[in-house]
Formats: C-alpha cells, sequence, structure tokens
C-alpha cells in the first residue's frame, strides 16, 4: 500500500512551519487526514504539536553541548544519527494509510539540499524504492522578497535547482510570503519571476558602475565596490544563464493568509505524488429515506 507525503524545505527564514501549519490548517477544514513529522532538531515553537518529533529521538542543543559542536555541524550529525536509527521514523509511519498527506518539516540549513549526501539516504529509505514506500515530493520555499534584489533571487533559484537535481523527486517550487511584496511590486512584474529567465537583468540598471580599479578588501567601503561591479554582474548572468538554459525551475505564488492560495499549493502537491490517481472510487449512498418516483395519474 502505497503512502503519500511532502518535504517541506528551503533556506532558512523561508517559512517552512508557517506553511506547514497553513497546510495543516486546510487539510483539516477539507476534512483530510494528515501527519506532520518535524525534522528540524532546533524548532522549538508549532502552532500545530508535531505527530512525530525529531527531538525525541536527537536534540540540536544536546548535541552542540555534548560534542562541542557548532549550530551546522551539529545539524549533520544530527542527521547522520538519524540515518543510522531509520526505525525511529519507520514505526511511527508504517501503519499509515493511502488516505494521509505525511508532512515533513525540514530545517532551513540548504546545504543539506545542496552538497551534502544526507537526504538522499533519507529519501531512500522514505520514497517508493524504500521500505516506507511513499510517493514523495519536495516542496522549495524561497522568501518572496528576494525578487527585490534579483541577484539575490537568482542565488535562491540556483539553491532550488540545486535541490531538484540532487534529490531527484517530482519538485514543486515556492514564492513564500507574497503578502509582503504584494503592495511593492505590480503584478505584471511579479509575474516575471514565476519562470526565471536572464532578461530579467537585462533591463536592471543598478547606477553603480563597474570596478575599474583595484579593490582593497581590508577597506569595508570597498565591500560594495565588488558587490556592485562589473565583476560581480557577470557572476550574476553566468548564474541567470546556468538556470535559463536548464529551464528547469518555475515558481508558484504562496499567500498563506489566504486559504485559496494554499488549496492550489496542495493541488500541485497532489498532482506531483499522484495523490488522487490512488483513490478508489466511493459509491454513491442510496437514500434509506428517499421516497417513490411521482407517477403521473
Amino acid at each position: 500500500m502505497s503512502k503519500f507525503g511532502v518535504l517541506v524545505m528551503g533556506p532558512a527564514g523561508a517559512g517552512k512551519t508557517t506553511f506547514c501549519t497553513a497546510l495543516i490548517e486546510h487539510l483539516q477544514n477539507s476534512r483530510r487526514s494528515c501527519f506532520y513529522v518535524n525534522l528540524d532538531p532546533a524548532a522549538s515553537d508549532f502552532s500545530y504539536e508535531p505527530d512525530l518529533d525529531i527531538k525525541d529521538l536527537i536534540s540540536l542543543d544536546d548535541v552542540m553541548e555534548e560534542l562541542s559542536l557548532g549550530p551546522n555541524g551539529g545539524l549533520i550529525y544530527c542527521f547522520e544519527f538519524l540515518l543510522q536509527n531509520l526505525d525511529f521514523l519507520s514505526t511511527a509511519i508504517e501503519p499509515l494509510s493511502e488516505e494521509y498527506l505525511i508532512i515533513f518539516d525540514l530545517p532551513g540549513q540548504i546545504e543539506l539540499y545542496t552538497h551534502i549526501p544526507l537526504l538522499p539516504g533519507l529519501i531512500g529509505h522514505l520514497s517508493r524504492s524504500g521500505p516506507l514506500n511513499i510517493s514523495l515530493c519536495a516542496a522549495y520555499l524561497l522568501e518572496a522578497t528576494f525578487v527585490i534584489d534579483k541577484a539575490k533571487f537568482f542565488a535562491g533559484t540556483l539553491s532550488a535547482m540545486s535541490a531538484m537535481i540532487m534529490l531527484e523527486l517530482p519538485h514543486v517550487n515556492i514564492l513564500s510570503k507574497m503578502d509582503l511584496v504584494k503592495d511593492l511590486m505590480g503584478q505584471k512584474e511579479l509575474k516575471r519571476f514565476v519562470d526565471p529567465d536572464q532578461a530579467l537583468l537585462d533591463d536592471e540598471d543598478t547606477g553603480r558602475g563597474s570596478a575599474a580599479h583595484t579593490v582593497d578588501l581590508r577597506d569595508p567601503a570597498e565591500i560594495d565596490t565588488v558587490m556592485s561591479g562589473g565583476s560581480f554582474k557577470k557572476l550574476n548572468r553566468a548564474v541567470a544563464k546556468l538556470i535559463d538554459d536548464f529551464s528547469m525551475v518555475s515558481f508558484l505564488r504562496l499567500d498563506v493568509q489566504d486559504e485559496d492560495s494554499v488549496g492550489d499549493i496542495l493541488s500541485y502537491i497532489d498532482d506531483a505524488i499522484q495523490y488522487h490517481e490512488a483513490q478508489e472510487p466511493r459509491e454513491p449512498r442510496e437514500r434509506e429515506d428517499a421516497e417513490p418516483a411521482w407517477e403521473g395519474g
């Protein structure tokens, strides 16, 4: 029996847990079952208490204190420990039926999604090729305020593409916190960021010129020259061209305060995991108190 799940991921501050909360509320309003799994060993505040919490297995605070590790090193240790104790997940998830949507809330350290091969090992256990047989998709969140700074936006888009390539899962990319930018940018301009391409940089005019002189990196006043000079612009264009050449990344727009917006995102997730195709058709119930058909006399 196949199960269904979504991995909610993205950089710190992208609104992953807020999205999980909105998704749970929408599922409950739709009378649909869900199972909430927190895989962030540093998370503490939840609107909905997780059904399964990695902190019951290992805590980032304990790891940092006992092993004298920093936040990133401690997080990697926690995930390595989880991979050595996958029964922690299996015991809780195996009894779930196909009617559940299993929501995995992941931490915000993007190195987990870009170059450290820990998540592929976890996905191998969770996915259809593994013992838990979950039809999975990844929901990668990027904060919509990134569109204000195009260089930052393309860097975030590159991280989303990196996650798509490394995880090899059906992927839904989401611009979250749309309510923060709807008054800063018109709808027509926002639509240009849904399908990112190099043309977004063609009309950019920073007005700061190029860095023609030698930059002294020891001088804080010169740092802005590095981040706005000709070499930086060339780097941005190279990143944008790479994204454009692959043509893999497009975004959905999310406003968690709008239930219709949350419902639209869920419909894309359901399509990616083929949720509705696996549901058996239900026979309509006959009304026991149905009145006999009227017969004309």
